[in-house]
């Protein structure tokens, strides 16, 4: 979840932002926790910037114990919440609402009318914003 090394980039990336994605693997939980310090450390750095929670590797995560997958989409839910973040479940391998994902950042960043439909049932490529 998030490679140490790249902490100390952060204020490179982060100070002129206007949209910040947090992402983590779908198939591994362990990453979506680490999300909670990313979060903390860039809104230290900036503090106005979109926030947007980004579950990659969604083809993957369909193959999970459907337990696992209800056990993974509450805690991804519950964190976009307190980010007050946007949530996309997507797969770059599978183009799984990656272009939509864009279509929501341009639609928040730009306060402009968002025309991609929510999905919002568990275990489908969630798009919640």
């Amino acid at each position: 979840g998030g490679q140490r090394e790249f902490l100390s980039m952060l204020p490179l990336v982060c100070n002129d932002a206007v949209a910040i994605f947090f992402m983590f693997d779908l198939s591994r939980k362990s990453t979506l926790l680490s999300v909670k310090e990313w979060y903390r450390q860039a809104r230290g750095l900036n503090r106005t910037a979109q926030a947007f929670l980004v579950g990659t590797k969604f083809d993957i995560f369909t193959t999970l114990p459907p337990e696992e997958i209800d056990e993974i989409d509450k805690l991804a839910r519950k964190y976009a919440k307190a980010m007050k973040a946007p949530l996309v479940f997507s797969s770059a391998s599978h183009s799984i609402n990656v272009q939509k994902m864009f279509k929501i950042v341009l639609s928040k960043v730009f306060d402009l009318k968002c025309t991609v439909a929510e999905i919002v049932e568990v275990g489908e490529p969630l798009l919640i914003f």
